[in-house]
């Protein structure tokens, strides 16, 4: 059995790792330890590279949900003759709340079978191969624990269903009646660590990890528009989060493609500087300063002093530079859609649009910056002096061409966001001639995306100077205050991108896109609401909402015809994508009440105010 649709998978976390299991109750995807490792259930991408599935034989249908306000699962599973549910959790540390779940977290899977009625026959099947599935295993059951110890990994496996050990595999089969329980705990350990890996009970495991999730999310209390949306995707943001260092994955898996069979298919178990001034928003608007605060801390000590060579773009989950990329010949792909890459090598790209996004998140965090320390003023004085270089510079753009390099329109306005923010903060970061240097080079800049961005014919702003082809990225540009949303330009921009780049609510980011992206389609929304096209913006935006799977995750792009979800999964860019424009449409909504009317603003929500 192959591992389903990318859809069809949920998602656990623990602050380090994350798992995904299918609708079928297969673990298919687990990097223990950190994000990016080598996998030891890699079905995903091949259907030899490990899993470990519980299910009904035969026939059955499922129903499944998270259990509230936390990221454990529960599946129940009903079939002719009764029905059973498994809930699965990656275990927190015992007794870590609120902001310390995570940090310390053991490296267990709980997964705990309940019969609810009838009688179910369940088979257990569990077959883990390490580094992405070129090493399989021995298996040997001692003491009631199956131990498979193999390279850098050390898993145990106890089972309170007898299994029967074979050539890599350990497989059994049980009936379950309603109110039997039967549990499973998968411990993990490197090979070089001199403990055992833990082994708690799984009960254990998920009320630790229900109430860690859940002390976690009651110190967050976002009241705008979309509550229940929003609440989900912050928890899905903050389980991409690597907690020893604070810094946010772009998703949690690698290769997932963007077209069936096409070769587009990246790692992105990694930190992108671009992702970082929108995952600050998400969670500033969220109710999250804390994380907010962290996330700032982190990029701002990883970036170090910067020079001449390009500004990095994007790190390993605790600073690390060099991503370099290499393929995976031994995996076929998921559904057959190689190469399957390991690293990314956008890591050497020039991608000016992170100046702005780091001087923006910085503008954001501007009460947090009181007093500003010498490092993180030397590192946005610097960001400054390097947008009134590289502007005029070409670059890969926010899409990460990798063919030439070109004056990307989205990329010169974050040039002007960097520069604004930078006039903006003033003596605290620059002196008086500086500031000046800045505010010219910014009127320059913005002078510049006028002229050369705009394209009479098409009516519109397009994606680089000079050019007729239309890119999402420019509704970027009433988001970061660049124009306001009503301008006329900017109108007839957000019309014609709409009119030939969406369908059905999904907006595509070029013309030759293969599906619509999640959070370009989000961008739209939220344009709606700041040109005050409020009800387009609503009905938008619940289209999109409606767009998640069964349990509220999104992959990066969705299929425009098929709505069948497409690259890696679940993706940290679409939710906070949701999640800012719930703000936006939340602001915008307070902005046309009478004022007698208007409720508090909720929190975070002025994460604008910078930008007007």
């Amino acid at each position: 059995m192959e591992s389903g649709r990318i859809s069809d998978h949920g998602f656990l976390a623990d602050g380090r790792s994350a798992v995904l299991v299918d609708r079928h109750g297969s673990v298919n995807w687990w990097c223990p330890a950190r994000f990016d490792n080598p996998s030891i259930f890699g079905r995903l991408l091949d259907d030899r590279a490990g899993h470990w599935s519980i299910r009904p034989e035969g026939d059955f249908t499922t129903e499944r949900s998270y259990l509230e306000d936390t990221l454990v699962l529960r599946t129940v599973f009903t079939c002719a003759r009764g029905s059973v549910a498994v809930t699965d959790a990656l275990a927190l540390e015992p007794g870590a709340r609120g902001h310390d779940i995570g940090r310390r977290s053991p490296g267990v899977l709980g997964r705990v079978v309940e019969g609810l009625s009838g009688e179910v026959p369940i088979r257990v099947e569990y077959r883990p191969r390490f580094a992405y599935g070129l090493v399989t295993a021995y298996l040997v059951e001692t003491g009631g624990v199956i131990e498979a110890n193999a390279g850098a990994c050390r898993l145990s496996l106890r089972s309170e269903v007898p299994l029967a050990c074979g050539d890599g595999d350990a497989t059994g089969r049980v009936t379950v009646r309603a109110g039997d329980t039967y549990r499973f705990t998968l411990g993990f350990a490197h090979a070089y660590e001199d403990r055992e890996p833990a082994l708690p009970d799984a009960d254990q495991v998920v009320a630790d990890a229900v109430a860690g999730w859940r002390s976690w999310a009651n110190l967050h209390d976002y009241r705008g528009r979309y509550r229940e949306q929003v609440r989900r995707s912050a928890m899905v943001v903050q389980g991409m989060t690597y907690q020893p260092s604070g810094a946010v994955v772009a998703a949690a898996t690698t290769s997932l493609p963007e077209l069936l069979g096409g070769d587009r298919n990246y790692d992105y178990r990694f930190v992108w500087v671009r992702d970082f001034s929108l995952t600050l928003q998400a969670l500033w608007l969220a109710a999250c300063p804390d994380e907010a605060n962290r996330q700032f801390t982190w990029v701002s000590r990883a970036m170090g002093r910067i020079g001449d060579a390009p500004v990095p773009i994007m790190y390993g989950v605790e600073g690390e530079r060099d991503l370099t990329e290499h393929a995976l010949e031994h995996l076929a792909g998921y559904a057959g859609s190689r190469p399957v890459l390991v690293g990314n090598d956008a890591w050497k790209q020039r991608q000016n649009d992170v100046l702005g996004e780091i001087l923006d998140a910085a503008w954001l965090m501007r009460h947090y910056l009181d007093p500003m320390t010498p490092d993180v003023r030397h590192l946005l004085h610097a960001l400054a002096e390097k947008a009134v270089l590289d502007w005029r510079r070409p670059d890969a753009g926010m899409w990460e061409a990798r063919d030439v390099e070109r004056h990307y329109v989205s990329s010169k306005v974050q040039c002007w966001t960097a520069l604004d923010r930078a006039v903006r903060f003033g003596p605290r970061i620059g002196d008086q001639a500086e500031i000046a240097r800045w505010a010219k080079a910014r009127d320059e800049v913005r002078a510049a995306v006028l002229s050369r961005g705009w394209n009479e014919r098409l009516g519109a702003y397009t994606g680089a100077f000079d050019s007729d082809q239309l890119d999402a990225s420019v509704l970027q540009m009433p988001l970061v205050g660049f124009l306001p949303a009503d301008d006329p330009r900017m109108r007839s921009t957000i019309r014609v991108v709409e009119r030939e780049l969406s369908h059905d609510g999904l907006l595509r980011r070029w013309d030759e896109d293969p599906a619509g992206f999640v959070i370009c389609s989000f961008w739209l929304a939220a344009c709606l609401a700041e040109a005050g096209e409020l009800d387009r913006a609503d009905q938008l935006f619940e289209q999109l909402a409606a767009r998640s799977n069964d349990l509220g995750l999104y992959a990066e792009q969705i299929d425009q015809a098929t709505g069948e979800q497409l690259g890696n999964f679940p993706q940290a860019f679409s939710h906070i994508g949701l999640i800012t424009t719930a703000g936006r449409i939340t602001d915008a909504a307070e902005r046309v009440r009478p004022a007698g009317d208007r409720q508090p603003v909720p929190v975070g929500t002025g994460f604008t105010e910078g930008a007007r």
